[in-house]
Order: structure tokens, then C-alpha cells, then sequence
């Protein structure tokens, strides 16, 4: 069900992703498969801190195990980024979005799924969302600007508090309506939009030295 309320409020963000190419960056394989049968390509990159799983189940797999401050991706290849378990999960938030603006295309747009500070979600160990540092969509946007990001849109999702009840599962989506129209501010998770500010390019620009390997003779 939280799967569920998640892809709803991307699917708001993103109606229609024919021909693009969609990347997941941190644990977003869950919520990529709508895009399956529409995006040009669908990729997803697991952080090497992380671990990687096998996804999807049927076909080819499309999910690479990297760096997350060196993805292993051209420069201006994806379209739409989706970042699930990222920002929240890494010691290196500043290194991971300059590269989310790099690979990220010109016009492209990326969404940010984190625990929201002030949500039930991120207080208790057991959820998905418990783990790592939550934010408020205010830091959300913050940090956005600071990485070249223009903050767009933001909404929230799982305003049903986390629980194994049917009874209440059943009713899960008439309460994430009522709390998309009410009551924002404690949703389960933050969700914001932002697009790639290109005029921020040139700061980019030997802000990094990427790691290169060279062979080493034999004996050494």
C-alpha cells in the first residue's frame, strides 16, 4: 500500500514519460514500473554502500552498482530522475546531486522521496522511511538550490500511519486524500520536484576531478 500511495503522487508529477529516458537512483526499483512499458529506457543505480537486487524479476536486468558520486552515465543521458532512499542514506549528499546535474538533461526534472521530519513514518525503526535523516520540505528545497536545482512542485504521501490492519489498509486511499487536501505538513514522506538550473553549468566545471585507472605494470 505505500508502494501504491508513492507511485500516485509520481504518476501526478509525471503523467506521461513517453520516449524518455527514466533513471531510479537508491532504492527506487518499487516504484519505477509504470514507467516500464512507456519510457524509451528505465534504468536504476544502486549505491555500492547499499547493495544492489536483482530487478525486474522477467526480462533483462537494469539495475548497475555504483558510486552514487560517480554514476556511471554521459553527461545530459536521462530525462527524468527519481531519487528513493538516496538523500536521506548517503554521507555524501552535495557529491550525489552534482552528479544527479550532470547526467540529468537539459529541461530534465528530477523527484526527491524522502522521510518527512514530521511524519510518523520516520520515527519508528520498523518502516522503510525510519532509517537515515528525515527532512521538512523547506530543507528539501534548501538543499535543492544549493545543488543548482529549481524546486517546482512538492506534495506529500503516507498519511495513513504505518500498520499491518486490513480494516485500515482498505481505507488508506480515501485517508491519503483527505490528508493531501488537509494536512500536509505530517505526511509519511516529503515529495519535491525540481528542474536543472542550466545557467548553474559553469560552476560544475572542474569542481571535481573524476577518478581515472591506469594499468600497472607487472611486479608492482
Amino acid at each position: 500500500m505505500a508502494r501504491r500511495m508513492i507511485r500516485r503522487q509520481l504518476r501526478r508529477f509525471w503523467p506521461d514519460v513517453a520516449g524518455m529516458r527514466v533513471l531510479g537512483l537508491g532504492f527506487a526499483t518499487p516504484y519505477l514500473r509504470p514507467f516500464l512499458a512507456e519510457a524509451e529506457r528505465v534504468m536504476a543505480v544502486m549505491p555500492a554502500s547499499q547493495g544492489v537486487l536483482p530487478w525486474p524479476p522477467e526480462g533483462p536486468g537494469l539495475v548497475v552498482l555504483a558510486d552514487e558520486t560517480e554514476l556511471p552515465l554521459p553527461d545530459r543521458s536521462v530525462d527524468r530522475i527519481v531519487l528513493v532512499h538516496a538523500v536521506e542514506a548517503t554521507e555524501q549528499v552535495r557529491g550525489m546531486m552534482r552528479e544527479v546535474w550532470r547526467v540529468l538533461a537539459d529541461g530534465g526534472r528530477v523527484i526527491i522521496v524522502a522521510p518527512n521530519r514530521r511524519g510518523i513514518w520516520a520515527r519508528l525503526d520498523r518502516t522503510p522511511f525510519g532509517q537515515g535523516r528525515p527532512y521538512t520540505t523547506g530543507q528539501l528545497a534548501r538543499m535543492l538550490r544549493d545543488c543548482m536545482f529549481t524546486p517546482v512542485a512538492s506534495a506529500g504521501a503516507l498519511f495513513m500511519p504505518p500498520t499491518t490492519s486490513r480494516v485500515l489498509l482498505r481505507s488508506a486511499p480515501a485517508v491519503e486524500e483527505l490528508g493531501r487536501r488537509w494536512f500536509e505538513t505530517i505526511a509519511g514522506v516529503t515529495v519535491v520536484e525540481a528542474t536543472k538550473q542550466i545557467y548553474a553549468g559553469s560552476s560544475l566545471r572542474g569542481a571535481r576531478a573524476r577518478r581515472g585507472y591506469v594499468p600497472v605494470p607487472q611486479g608492482f
